[in-house]
């Protein structure tokens, strides 16, 4: 099974850097610990490479924002998805007090996840994970925290080889011309695509 899955961290009275892009009047989000940062950033791809298919869950691409990471994921089922998340919300959760010498809850008790039943699903739910940084600060070009960004060996180190069709297969009969794997799909921005991705995820436009 292909899923989407966002883990939110529990808010607390430190706030993210602006980030390039952001209008001054803007204020930053308030966030327990600011996740887009080059020290956070590291610890949580470590984490990532650590919890690479534990569980029957396989991580296939994802974002980081400032107060909550995006993941396209594939489990061998709910019991594997529900195990993955946990497992891999905690063991950032203690990279990121380690660094910061602080204690307590980084990301909530539940995390939001979405099934992804069609190759059109799958499509625009990476291109919302890849993307998801120019909808928050208006940045262009290739999110450096994101997998887009990954060099060829951090890739093969974090992100899983997928098993399903969907994802394997599946996913072809709706992406882009001369796209090879789903683990290297860049962001698709075309307006016409916009309503039926943020339906797809749930949010509002």
């Amino acid at each position: 099974m292909a899923a989407s899955a966002k883990a939110q961290a529990v808010p607390r009275g430190h706030a993210c850097p602006t980030q390039p892009g952001r209008s001054s009047g803007t204020p930053p989000r308030s966030t327990s610990r600011c996740l887009r940062s080059g020290r956070s950033f590291r610890r949580i791809a470590a984490c990532f490479a650590r919890a690479r298919g534990r569980f029957g869950m396989r991580l296939i691409q994802f974002s980081v924002q400032g107060n909550h990471l995006h993941l396209i994921v594939e489990a061998d089922g709910s019991e594997s998805l529900t195990r993955g998340m946990q497992g891999l919300t905690i063991r950032i959760a203690r990279a990121l007090n380690a660094m910061m010498r602080a204690a307590g809850k980084v990301f909530g008790d539940h995390y939001h996840a979405r099934l992804l039943r069609s190759p059109t699903e799958l499509v625009l739910a990476i291109a919302y994970v890849l993307g998801n940084y120019a909808r928050h600060f208006g940045a262009p070009g290739v999110d450096r925290y994101s997998s887009t960004a990954l060099p060829p060996a951090a890739r093969h180190s974090l992100l899983a080889s997928p098993r399903g069709w969907l994802l394997n297969a599946g996913w072809k009969l709706a992406a882009p011309s001369g796209q090879a794997d789903p683990r290297s799909l860049r962001p698709i921005v075309a307006k016409r695509n916009l309503a039926h991705l943020h339906a797809i995820q749930g949010e509002p436009r």
